[in-house]
């Protein structure tokens, strides 16, 4: 009896997508003498973990579980609320277990959620427990002296000593739509801020948001596929409609509160917090047309605040991770946009220019600020796909990655710890480094891929386009031009064209079906330069141009059968494959269009008016921007390519509503295609079965659209 070796869609899906088992979530303890992480126990586990990697300077590392979620519900399967699902759903988190942590300063206690309960593990004792606090359990912090963990539980903010006594609210809410310590749908979905509450570096008071959603429009999702099950009502800021309203208030642990005040009127946005011993509790706030940042000092005592630095933009003002932040002697770190390039800048002066596109600030030390970056528009050369690590001072700019490939890092007590991934070989591999020495490796657990991905980095047309191309594997040239099968992203936020093996896993697999796949990312995504990524404002269809200039350049060099060129996408992917099926079906002769935004009205606030504006103000560009407007399908060609169009009945962030849409204007104008409605699926499909199937059913679909006519 054989064994029959495992499919690509099956691993694919049951590894989901190569995560399980790899290590993430590192935390450095400021003496250098552990590393704290979570991983799963084996490649296709989904619970997660928390781990310690000991560092004894006079010994072997060693790894050791602190907390196994398997042994501390004895096991009993997970239970989720409502509002915990939603997190995740919002952070993109799949997987199950201990997903998430928080340490005090000394990195030598650790609180998590699990099942709904306050769990604190000891980091150097290696021992878990639960709370006797009530539930259920959202985002528990211990403070920085590890003597209270604060948590949030049905839209109160909530302390408890480390020894479970003590419990109480600081925080209540007023009514039924005021939460207090989480973050509102748009900051979690669209600014990358999780959380609602920040310790003060002295543990004796709280910076907490107060969340009020009842100015926010209320929208209903129901699954179909169960009628005797109650819709779900979730408030949802489509753009143009009333966000939540968000206050910032300080907290004592006794409960007193004061207000901080700041002109919310012009700047309703709190995008980022930040409270260290560098300095005041420091805010970013935003504009509502994104065009206007402040960062402002808090006074903890009075609530009142100060103008540290303003920035303004003509287009839009990015939002990034790591800061502001204060330097250990109190300057201002920011990310900014100076002279045509995204910059580091350390109080009033620039330490990078534009020879690299600043990304994320890692860690900010006594001597040097640990960034994330790019290759900028005067870098010595392209570095097609790459993001590197690199320290930066007065005095200049080390790269701390060697190799190339995509790559990031966290520090603390001169341990570096570095993660990497390389077109050579896949998965991550990570390397601890104590004063730039190689001192351990983190295992990785994932399985190793049925299939290797065989990318081929380069550029495309008159713009330089980033792309991948990927061929069968055994292609020859006597094989003869390919059906072609353009696997965009294409949007911002979404880099697709990266130099790691993992991320064209799928589009390899698509390519050894038979397609030439070409991975390209236009105009609007980022990674390149300011001017790149605000090209796309008021017209997102640039992105289609450049899908379409980077598959005729390429043509010249690879063996792309120009007539019979598909494209599929999901979310903003999705939006693109709707575009380019029907404004030019001269070029794409099919198309997947998973999860899309078809009517750019329906997508929430934050995202869709940094880019198209307001749509009371502009509708003619939303119009235009859309697939579909009230009188049917938008600026559509005459011709009809074959279509199929994927989404989940419970996706609250890209709603049905805009498959259903596409569906009847395309149905009205007398055009087939097909609809593939996921019961019970979000925006994610982490669901083994669906994930499998949706990828054999895509192939299907498009070999029978891109078959020679007989």
């Amino acid at each position: 009896m054989t064994s029959q070796r495992i499919s690509f869609p099956r691993q694919h899906a049951r590894t989901m997508r190569y995560t399980l088992g790899a290590p993430r979530s590192f935390t450095v303890s400021p003496d250098g003498e552990r590393v704290v992480f979570l991983r799963s126990e084996s490649g296709t586990d989904r619970s997660g973990r928390l781990w310690v990697l000991d560092l004894p300077r006079d010994g072997e590392a060693r790894e050791r579980v602190v907390a196994d979620p398997v042994a501390l519900l004895g096991g009993s399967a997970e239970r989720l609320s409502a509002q915990e699902r939603a997190r995740r759903e919002r952070s993109r988190e799949g997987s199950s277990g201990i997903v998430g942590y928080a340490v005090d300063a000394a990195v030598e206690l650790a609180a998590f959620a699990l099942s709904g309960k306050v769990y604190v593990a000891g980091l150097r004792s290696g021992t878990a427990r639960a709370l006797p606090v009530p539930g259920p359990v959202i985002d528990p912090r211990p403070a920085p002296d590890g003597r209270h963990i604060a948590y949030v539980s049905k839209g109160a903010l909530r302390v408890v000593d480390v020894e479970g006594e003590g419990d109480r609210a600081l925080a209540e809410p007023e009514a039924d739509e005021v939460s207090y310590g989480l973050a509102e749908f748009i900051a979690a979905e669209e600014m990358q801020r999780s959380r609602g509450f920040w310790w003060s570096p002295e543990s004796d008071r709280l910076l907490v948001a107060r969340v009020d959603n009842s100015p926010v429009r209320r929208w209903w999702i129901a699954d179909p596929a169960h009628p005797e099950r109650r819709p779900a009502e979730i408030a949802y800021p489509a753009a143009g409609t009333p966000n939540a309203e968000v206050r910032l208030f300080v907290v004592g642990l006794d409960g007193a509160r004061t207000e901080v005040v700041w002109d919310r009127t012009s700047h309703p946005y709190l995008a980022q917090v930040h409270w260290s011993s560098g300095g005041a509790p420091l805010l970013l706030v935003q504009s509502r047309d994104q065009r206007g940042h402040l960062y402002l000092a808090v006074d903890p005592e009075t609530g009142r605040t100060r103008t540290v630095h303003a920035d303004e933009d003509p287009v839009w003002l990015e939002i990034y991770p790591g800061v502001p932040a204060w330097t250990p002697d109190g300057q201002l770190v920011r990310i900014a946009d100076e002279a045509g390039a995204r910059v580091l800048a350390v109080g009033d002066r620039p330490l990078t220019g534009a020879r690299l596109q600043l990304r994320a600030v890692l860690d900010i030390g006594e001597s040097d600020i640990l960034v994330s970056a790019t290759a900028g528009e005067e870098a010595a050369a392209p570095e097609i796909g790459e993001t590197h690590v690199y320290r930066v001072n007065e005095l200049g700019v080390e790269r701390v990655s060697k190799e190339p490939g995509v790559h990031t890092a966290v520090r603390a007590g001169g341990v570096t710890v570095l993660a990497s991934q390389t077109l050579e070989r896949s998965g991550s591999l990570v390397r601890v480094f104590r004063d730039g020495k190689p001192v351990a490796t983190v295992a990785n657990h994932a399985q190793e891929p049925v299939i290797s991905a065989r990318a081929q980095l380069t550029e495309g047309g008159a713009r330089r386009i980033p792309c991948a191309v990927l061929l069968p594997t055994g292609y020859q040239e006597s094989d003869g031009p390919l059906p072609v099968l353009m696997d965009p992203y294409g949007g911002p936020h979404g880099r697709r064209v990266a130099a790691a093996q993992n991320a064209h896993l799928t589009s390899q697999w698509f390519a050894d079906q038979g397609f030439a796949v070409v991975v390209a990312d236009g105009r609007g995504t980022p990674g390149r330069s300011p001017a790149w990524e605000k090209a796309v404002k008021n017209n997102l269809l640039l992105t289609l141009d450049d899908q379409v200039e980077a598959v005729h350049a390429l043509a010249d060099r690879f063996p792309l059968d120009l007539g019979r060129v598909a494209i599929r996408g999901w979310s903003f992917g999705g939006y693109l494959a709707a575009l380019a099926i029907t404004r030019r079906p001269d070029v794409f002769h099919a198309a997947v269009v998973g999860a899309p935004v078809t009517d750019q009205r329906l997508y929430d606030t934050h995202y869709t008016e940094r880019y198209l504006g307001d749509p009371a103000e502009q509708p003619e560009v939303y119009a235009y921007n859309s697939v579909v407007t009230d009188e049917g399908l938008s600026g559509a060609a005459e011709q009809v390519r074959p279509m199929m169009i994927v989404h989940g009945l419970a996706d609250d962030n890209v709603v049905m509503a805009h498959t259903l849409r596409l569906s009847s204007a395309l149905l009205a104008a007398g055009r087939p295609h097909e609809v593939l409605p996921l019961s019970g699926v979000t925006h994610m499909t982490p669901q083994e079965q669906v994930a499998e199937n949706l990828l054999l059913l895509q192939v299907d679909f498009l070999k029978r659209s891109l078959a020679p006519r007989g």
